[in-house]
């Protein structure tokens, strides 16, 4: 009976997908507004950076985004995620190499460094010869 009941408040029992949204606007929404009014909904850190305006090197990357090439290249990890990168693929520098990063709705706000670890987990082995007084009377091959 329980099984029953929480099945009739779900429907026929199926998972609803729930719409995105981003401080109550829908992904259409945030689209079509200008860069200005979605500085409104930002945090104030990112705000303040739209606010003061995009160095030329973020000028330049979203002319690259809007050309429509299908992979990008950038070293740019303070760049804030708007709703035009949405689907894309963005290689983004950790220092080393370029990681690739699919961006998606939920992200928007957000900035590229966040998505990509600049260090890594430290593994450690066995210790070397000397690092303890017992490996100094083992055997050395």
């Amino acid at each position: 009976m329980l099984h029953e009941e929480q099945e009739g408040r779900t429907g026929k029992g199926k998972m609803v997908k729930k719409e995105f949204t981003y401080k109550g606007k829908t992904f259409d929404e945030l689209n079509k507004m200008s860069i200005t009014e979605l500085a409104n909904l930002l945090p104030a850190r990112q705000r303040r950076k739209i606010k003061r305006g995009f160095t030329e090197q973020h000028k330049i990357f979203l002319k690259k985004l809007k050309r429509g090439k299908p992979t990008i290249k950038t070293h740019l990890r303070d760049m804030i995620i708007l709703p035009e990168m949405i689907g894309r693929m963005i290689k983004i520098h950790n220092g080393k190499e370029f990681v690739q990063v699919m961006i998606e709705k939920e992200m928007i706000g957000h900035m590229l460094g966040e998505f990509t670890m600049t260090r890594k987990k430290v593994q450690h082995s066995a210790p070397g010869v000397g690092a303890t007084k017992s490996s100094a009377s083992l055997s050395v091959k």
